[in-house]
């Protein structure tokens, strides 16, 4: 089967031309089996997490906690709430971070995902949790597809990335074992915007406008950090609708769709809280979130490793300083300018904002696109090494998501 285009994009500045261009496919030697493509990464994701809830399951038994009520902790009893109760409808026993409910607040969580599981909870003998896990699952593996896809894309981009099927799959692993991927099998948008934002990403570098603006339309609606798509999609449509003219309509359609999800929520919270700002003041007022360039972030991390006498926070406090090694990795692997903008927002928007310091493992997530290099590197590599590196990570990641519902005692 055909391998798909590769772009190459180069910016016009300073009197240097750009062009935007798409290198011709190449054909694969690889011979038919009749087994789907997308096959693999699935069933490597799966295994993935089926090792973590199996983890999650054992240490919940151990501490006496029913497996469905960890997998629905902490904001999956408000998006499971929202799609059972709409917004108008959930209980006054569920507050903010200031132990606070009132009409509004409810309106910080994005309905994207609550509509779906409201959606497929109405179908008979289907249960709220039920109906939200079973989503999951699904939304992960059409996630694995696009980010196995995602890292083939960047191997062959870089020329020297290795073997780009296996530097995909490896990046699914990766992507399937981040240190708080447990939340991809909770009650959690995670797997829904990771799928809409890895397939967002596959479509801008194969130039699919139409699709893309509606992955980052869609992602508006799912939650915040959406914008980072939408950026993306944004400017890469710009550029290619400027650069060329073959794209020029398509181009401009991605420009005009990439933001009206988003804008239409925060439209609509404005309509019911009669202000303009109504989302982010329900945000900043019920979850001290705001953007603070990092003074939060700064004083956590300096307390963490000076203070701290707790694995939780020490452990938060090492994957947030990890991530910044990693953008920084990638910058040096000269990664597709939208992955690596894409991957550069979603950072900032994370560690550059005040709020509750210990979901930042969770919350940093979407930033699964840091990993490529990583990827690369073990692509390069035998796939006993491969397998060395991979094994720890995974039992790793399943430990730490479980220990972190299980034992520490705060919201993740």
């Amino acid at each position: 089967m055909a391998t798909v285009p590769v772009p190459t994009w180069v910016s016009e500045v300073s009197g240097l031309r750009t062009i935007v261009a798409v290198t011709p496919a190449t054909a694969s030697t690889r011979p038919r089996t009749g087994v789907p493509q997308w096959s693999p990464a699935i069933l490597v994701y799966l295994a993935v997490r089926g090792i973590g809830v199996l983890v999650l399951g054992l240490m919940a038994a151990r501490h006496d906690e029913p497996l469905s009520s960890v997998l629905a902790e902490w904001d999956g009893q408000w998006l499971l709430a929202i799609a059972t109760h709409g917004y108008d409808g959930v209980p006054s026993t569920l507050t903010d971070a200031q132990g606070i409910h009132t009409a509004e607040t409810a309106y910080a969580f994005f309905p994207g995902y609550p509509l779906v599981v409201g959606w497929l909870a109405a179908v008979p003998g289907i249960s709220p949790v039920g109906a939200a896990v079973v989503l999951n699952v699904i939304f992960g593996a059409v996630a694995a597809v696009a980010v196995a896809s995602l890292g083939a894309l960047c191997a062959r981009h870089t020329r020297t990335g290795g073997d780009p099927d296996r530097a995909g799959l490896y990046l699914v692993v990766l992507f399937a074992a981040t240190p708080m991927s447990v939340v991809l099998t909770m009650t959690y948008t995670e797997a829904l915007f990771c799928a809409l934002a890895a397939w967002a990403l596959v479509w801008v570098l194969e130039r699919q406008w139409l699709a893309a603006g509606l992955a980052a339309l869609l992602i508006g609606l799912v939650r915040p950090t959406g914008v980072a798509v939408i950026a993306v999609v944004m400017l890469a449509a710009l550029l290619a609708a400027l650069l060329a003219r073959r794209d020029g309509p398509r181009a401009w359609a991605a420009v005009v769709l990439a933001p009206l999800g988003y804008l239409g929520y925060l439209g609509y919270v404005g309509m019911m809280t009669g202000s303009l700002t109504g989302w982010f003041t329900v945000q900043t007022n019920g979850w001290n979130t705001s953007i603070d360039f990092g003074a939060a972030a700064g004083r956590f991390l300096i307390d963490a490793f000076t203070t701290a006498e707790d694995f939780a926070t020490i452990a938060t406090a090492l994957v947030m300083v990890g991530t910044v090694g990693l953008l920084a990795w990638s910058f040096s692997a000269r990664l597709p300018w939208p992955v690596l903008l894409y991957g550069a927002l979603v950072t900032a928007s994370i560690l550059l904002s005040s709020g509750l310091m210990m979901s930042r493992a969770r919350l940093l997530l979407p930033a699964f696109v840091l990993l490529i290099p990583l990827a690369l590197v073990l692509s390069r590599q035998r796939s006993s090494t491969a397998v060395a590196v991979l094994a720890p990570v995974v039992v790793g990641s399943a430990w730490f998501g479980a220990y972190m519902l299980t034992v520490f005692q705060y919201a993740i």
